[in-house]
């Protein structure tokens, strides 16, 4: 089959590799729609990921198609069923498991290789997050669930409450998809972001008010203008870089919670004010990943149809023109791409 293998710092390679075989407890499918991501964004530019994977590697890890082989020991399944497996499944024996905080999973299982003809599941994604498509539901939009269900756990740790104001730093697809989530509830959300393009979709997804940030050269003094003066009751940053995440914390409000959601590059620091962190109370919480109570969620609130987000979907190409897609990518000229066929 034809696959996608990324061998470093922007060197992303088409391969005819062997079709996948699946082993006890295992399926294969064949992938429908493969979406591109920040995070497959951020590993092509930096040349790795501390935790999803070694390289060379298979690539891509949001993908949604049909089964075309089971492995043996693999109950409920048949072959052309309709499925989106997350990237991931928790071990659910070790110490974190067995406290619920399955994003913190000391064996957590991750599988790449979307950007391919074929994929295959691996056993304990089989067993706890594959998810049977609704009908009705196109592969590029169930191809989503994986980032949505981290959006949601983001939500949920952000301790949002009614009524509140909250500022979002980022409009990559991640951060609209919090726009979409945040919405759903009776906050407001404010969005900082570069493209205007990217900025109207977020009011189409929610958002109370946008903002291009390049006009705005200080952004903490502008939120506080905008909150009476306080800062944001609440904010989440979704960009991945380590002065965005001191610029969060910079907006927030006294006894505020700063979600720092955006992955930033390995080994870089943020300076905290330790002044402003206690006696003002801020929460700091990094967030990461999903669970598979999320995964669920997300796949439902996909296939509800309350959200356009066919709007984040800005082009569909082949496989074989991956490369250019990355290079679209690094230019901002879109916000996710599905990629499908040869």
């Amino acid at each position: 089959m034809l696959a996608a293998l990324l061998y470093g710092q922007e060197d992303l390679r088409l391969e005819i590799v062997p079709d996948p075989t699946p082993l006890a407890g295992e399926v294969v499918i064949q992938v429908g729609a493969a979406t591109t991501c920040g995070t497959d964004l951020k590993v092509w530019r930096r040349g790795g990921h501390a935790k999803m994977l070694t390289l060379p590697t298979l690539f891509g890890h949001e993908a949604a198609g049909q089964i075309v082989a089971i492995g043996a020991g693999v109950t409920g399944w048949k072959i052309g069923d309709r499925v989106v497996a997350n990237n991931s499944a928790p071990c659910m024996t070790c110490f974190f498991c067995q406290r619920r905080e399955f994003s913190l999973c000391t064996d957590l299982r991750f599988n790449n290789g979307t950007f391919a003809e074929y994929l295959k599941i691996p056993a304990a994604i089989v067993q706890h997050n594959l998810l049977p498509i609704p009908d009705g539901l196109p592969d590029a939009i169930a191809a989503m669930t994986e980032p949505l269900a981290c959006v949601l756990h983001g939500v949920t740790r952000s301790n949002v409450k009614p009524q509140d104001r909250v500022i979002l730093l980022g409009d990559g697809a991640i951060g609209l998809m919090f726009v979409a989530a945040l919405a759903q509830q009776p906050v407001e959300v404010f969005v900082f972001g570069g493209s205007e393009a990217r900025l109207q979709i977020a009011q189409k997804f929610g958002a109370a008010k946008t903002f291009n940030y390049r006009q705005i050269p200080d952004i903490p003094a502008f939120v506080r203008d905008l909150t009476d003066g306080w800062g944001a009751d609440g904010v989440i940053e979704a960009t991945g870089v380590p002065s965005a995440w001191e610029t969060a914390i910079a907006c927030a409000r006294p006894g505020a919670t700063v979600n720092l959601f955006g992955g930033c590059p390995r080994d870089t620091t943020i300076t905290v004010n330790t002044e402003q962190l206690h006696y003002n109370e801020l929460t700091l919480k990094g967030v990461f990943h999903n669970t598979p109570e999320f995964v669920r969620s997300a796949l439902a609130f996909l296939a509800s149809g309350t959200v356009p987000f066919e709007l984040l979907i800005s082009d569909y190409q082949p496989l074989h023109n991956l490369e250019q897609v990355f290079q679209n990518m690094k230019a901002r000229t879109v916000v996710k791409v599905a990629i499908g066929g040869s």
